[in-house]
């Protein structure tokens, strides 16, 4: 927004500077009022007995296209310093306007409308394309700042937006984790936006997560911690053991393996039918630990399990590292995560017991 406003203000100063020279009648008045940016000089001397030529044809307009030159490199440098983005602004005007959206769709039958298949392999909601159109108008406001982006969502795959650039910011979004809870009205589904600087999820550096079943906000900023709200999060919290798992992908196919791997290991599951949410439940100490039992793609986790990392938690991407763990559409692979990073080796346990597909 600054760099658009200092671009007007210096088109502004152009049209005041560079303007008509005077006619006959407006010369005495420009004189009296002393007002004169642009100041003829003398014509130069001439040895043809023509007519001299007009200062304003010549000298006048001579310095003006000069000046114009001048302020198009000013403006052209001023556009070129891009502003900071204030991503926790983008992801809340997003999340506000999709609850929005949810109250004036409350029933099964006005939520069970389907478009196709998105990019990432699912059946797409009606509900799906209008939330995931609601982040890229605002990406699309992030974008006419002059800011690069790639954005990888799981509607609409790949997209460029704003400038071009070797290396865009990378928005990896899910606009509904927790689709079927969204066309069920059941209230446990989120937005899921991650900003990373490359192409893994050892790259995010910015997450954010809106429970809209609680109305809570989760997010994080590589270095600087995870927040639930206005609380920080990994800040006193007791440590109770496996009280609470959280387990995603809960088809009864896969997740027997799974729950006797956990007998006498964890007090009391819970199935909240989000990925993103359950990781998150785990950075706020409502859950001690979390397991996938299928795979899960990049969208469904990339801002979770940095809120995780960021408020002391451990994550493990089954069978690879973090820099391993791409945030392309197209790939798969399991999640763990725990509070304390001394459960990891239960849940893992838990996980390669179940029966899901990779």
């Amino acid at each position: 927004m600054r760099s658009r406003r200092w671009a007007r203000l210096a088109a502004l100063w152009v049209s005041t500077v560079i303007r008509p020279a005077p006619g006959p009648a407006e010369a005495s008045a420009a004189a009296r009022c002393a007002i004169n940016f642009v100041r003829p000089v003398p014509a130069r001397p001439m040895t043809s007995t023509g007519p001299s030529p007009s200062p304003a044809s010549d000298t006048s307009l001579s310095d003006a296209s000069a000046i114009g030159r001048t302020v198009a490199r000013v403006v052209r440098t001023i556009g070129a310093v891009e502003t900071p983005i204030d991503w926790l602004d983008v992801c809340r005007r997003a999340s506000a306007r999709q609850a929005e959206l949810f109250a004036a769709t409350r029933t099964i039958s006005e939520r069970t409308v389907y478009e196709g298949r998105g990019e990432g392999g699912d059946m797409t909601l009606e509900l799906d394309r209008r939330c995931e159109d609601i982040v890229f108008e605002e990406l699309d406001r992030v974008a006419a700042d002059g800011h690069a982006l790639l954005a990888i969502s799981e509607e609409r795959g790949a997209v460029r937006l704003g400038p071009d650039a070797d290396s865009p910011q990378r928005v990896v979004i899910d606009p509904i984790d927790g689709s079927m809870n969204v066309r069920r009205t059941i209230p446990s589904h989120s937005l899921s936006i991650a900003v990373a600087d490359g192409g893994s999820m050892a790259d995010v550096s910015f997450g954010f997560v809106h429970d809209f079943g609680t109305g809570d906000e989760f997010h994080a900023t590589r270095g600087e911690g995870a927040w639930m709200n206005d609380a920080r999060l990994g800040v006193d919290l007791p440590q109770q053991g496996l009280e609470v798992v959280g387990i995603e992908s809960a088809d009864p196919r896969w997740v027997l393996g799974s729950i006797a791997a956990l007998q006498g290991e964890a007090y009391r599951l819970r199935i909240v039918g989000s990925l993103a949410i359950t990781t998150s439940y785990v950075a706020a100490g409502r859950f001690d630990a979390m397991l996938s039992v299928r795979g899960c793609r990049s969208v469904d986790v990339a801002a979770a399990q940095l809120v995780l990392r960021e408020a002391g938690g451990a994550v493990e991407f089954m069978g690879m590292e973090l820099s391993d763990a791409r945030l392309d559409l197209d790939a798969r692979f399991s999640i763990i995560g725990s509070l304390d990073p001394a459960h990891l080796a239960t849940v893992r346990a838990a996980q390669v017991a179940g029966d899901g597909p990779s």
